[in-house]
This record gives C-alpha cells, structure tokens and sequence, in this order.
C-alpha cells in the first residue's frame, strides 16, 4: 500500500490549527504506510499565516498565493488551481481558507474538497456562527465536515461533533469549544475518505 501516493493538499488562512490537527494524525495513526497517504502542500492565500510556520517545520511544501495580487476571483482561483494541481491530489481539504471559490474552481475539484464549518449545518451558514447560535437561545452548537458544492455550506456532511451552550458564553467561549471538537472530527474525517480509498 505504502507504493500509492494518495496526496493531501491543505489551503489555510491564518493560525492552521485544523492542519496541524490532520498533519499530527497523519503521522500517528501512519497514514504513509496504512494508505499510502500523506500531506505534500499547505497553501495560504496569506504571508503571515502562522499555519505556515509549522508546516515548514514539519517538512511540508508551502506557497503563498495573494488573492489581492489578482484582478478577479477567477484569476485567482486559476492560478490557485495550477499550484494545487502540481501536487496530484486525491484530496483537497479547506482548513480555515476564508475565500469564498468560484463554481469553476468547486467543479474540478468535485467529490475530492471539503471543509470544517463551525455549526451543525444546515443551521447557521456562512459567518458569525457562534454568536448567532447564542442571540437565536440555542442549547447547543457544534461543527460539521462536508463536501464542498458551488452552494455556500452545503454538501454531504461527513462528520459532526455537538457542544453545548453554556449560560454566560460568549462567541469567543463557544468558539474555544467548538475548536477542541473541530482538531478530533476532521482529522477522523480525511482517515474514513482514506480508508474508503484504500
């Protein structure tokens, strides 16, 4: 098995937690040698992406493509397909990539991109999750791996996690929350698409 290359390509924005919660999966629960699956790129639309960091000193090929260098979203998106499409992969996982893409880009990569969304879709699409899970009176939030589709949030869920609302949370308080939950369910994510695979 350890013969097949079943690349990842992780695009991130800033701090890369998520990331560094899948690379640090990778390595322990050896996806090299159990699925012939292994992280080669992390690419940021941002320099100072502190995901960045870690990625280099795990070994990882980086690049930085900044989407305000480009004239249209298109135009970037292009481009952004020509960096992925360098590293062959089986999968494309969106870790904090605060871009919204174009159904050109979603199209090529269909059935092989997901996300990690903070709420337990399909409640609370797009932005402020946690603080309109708390003006709505919601007794529990959570985060949700799917397929991406042209449509915002939307596509097949493939992992859920729940947490409650506590009296007194903030955003900030059910964000911390929901992130412990988001760093177990994706990783577990991208091994059961792995396994399927293998």
């Amino acid at each position: 098995m350890s013969g097949v290359n079943k690349n990842i390509v992780i695009l991130i924005s800033g701090g890369g937690s998520n990331m560094a919660a899948i690379v640090k999966t990778a390595q322990k629960h050896h996806w090299r040698e159990q699925f012939g699956a292994r992280v080669v790129a992390v690419i940021s639309n941002k320099a100072d992406a502190q995901g960045l960091v870690f990625a280099r000193e795990q070994g990882i090929a980086t690049a930085v493509l900044d989407h305000k260098a480009f004239e249209s979203r298109e135009a970037f998106d292009a481009e952004l397909m020509a960096a992925i499409d360098h590293h062959n992969p089986v999968l494309v996982v969106l870790a904090g990539f605060m871009r919204i893409l174009t159904p050109g880009f979603v199209a090529h990569y269909a059935g092989r991109i997901i996300n990690i969304h903070p709420s337990l879709l399909p409640a609370f699409t797009g932005l402020n999750t946690h603080q309109r899970a708390i003006d709505m009176g919601c007794k529990f939030a959570g985060v949700t791996v799917h397929r991406v589709t042209a449509e915002l949030d939307h596509g097949d869920i493939l992992e859920q996690a729940v947490v409650p609302v506590l009296p007194g949370d903030t955003a900030q308080t059910l964000a911390e929350r929901v992130l412990t939950q988001e760093h177990l369910i994706y990783p577990r994510a991208v091994e059961r698409l792995l396994e399927k695979m293998a």
